[in-house]
């Protein structure tokens, strides 16, 4: 048996796995999906001081306090940030890393500059006007690849802004995650936002997998996401 603790992105909260997570304890593993400080039913939390290094610590706290092991970690979107710098914590209690159309940044790297430039001007317009100077205002679930209307109609009320200093504040690793193996998976029927980070996965010797829907693909494709999960693992 082995832990899964899967790590939402932007916008999210741990709710949003809810058709993965009773797959993946289906098949004897147990699961834990967090909400990171600041977002969804821990919204209460937010404050412009929410970076990247608090949501680090949510990841690392809870895997300490349930004295997880044989740990799978899986972080989506801007999550990969956070998951890189959960391994280079706590490296010892990891069995995977998974980035699930994710940042894979290195030292120094601050999400908002591992971004198409494009969809980074975005981001810094929307945070300028409607997000006050330190939100990023949700995004279009039709730019994320959502297209069932059914799917749109529950992720809408769900999600909420994201705290904008987790975008700027670098990543900080020491190198201790490097012996942590990892895999990457590519959600290839949207923008492909992530195409090269899929590509900096592949230069480094990692498994790179694709799933042909949109970016939402603990939505859109659950079970074949909980397939290749538990493919992941036992590889």
């Amino acid at each position: 048996m082995s832990t899964f603790v899967l790590v939402h992105g932007a916008w999210h909260g741990g709710w949003v796995w809810q058709r993965v997570a009773p797959l993946l304890r289906a098949a004897g593993h147990e699961v834990h999906a967090p909400t990171l400080t600041g977002l969804s039913d821990r919204a209460h939390l937010l404050n412009p001081s929410v970076g990247l290094s608090t949501h680090v610590q949510d990841v690392v706290a809870l895997i300490e306090a349930y004295d997880a092991r044989d740990v799978v970690l899986v972080g989506h979107s801007y999550a990969g940030q956070v998951i890189s710098g959960v391994a280079d914590r706590i490296p010892q209690r990891l069995a995977k890393r998974v980035y699930l159309d994710a940042f894979v940044g290195d030292d120094g790297d601050a999400a908002i500059d591992l971004q198409p430039e494009t969809v980074a001007e975005h981001y810094r317009e929307s945070v300028a006007g409607p997000g006050f100077g330190w939100l990023i205002p949700v995004r279009s679930l039709q730019v994320l690849g959502v297209t069932e209307q059914s799917d749109v109609d529950w992720l809408t009320p769900r999600l909420t802004p994201h705290p904008w200093l987790t975008y700027t504040e670098p990543l900080r690793l020491t190198g201790a995650a490097d012996g942590v193996a990892a895999a990457f998976v590519e959600c290839t029927d949207w923008m492909r936002v992530f195409q090269t980070h899929a590509e900096r996965a592949a230069a480094r010797g990692w498994p790179v997998h694709h799933i042909a829907t949109g970016h939402e693909a603990m939505v859109t494709a659950a079970k074949e996401l909980a397939e290749l999960l538990l493919e992941v693992r036992a590889s």
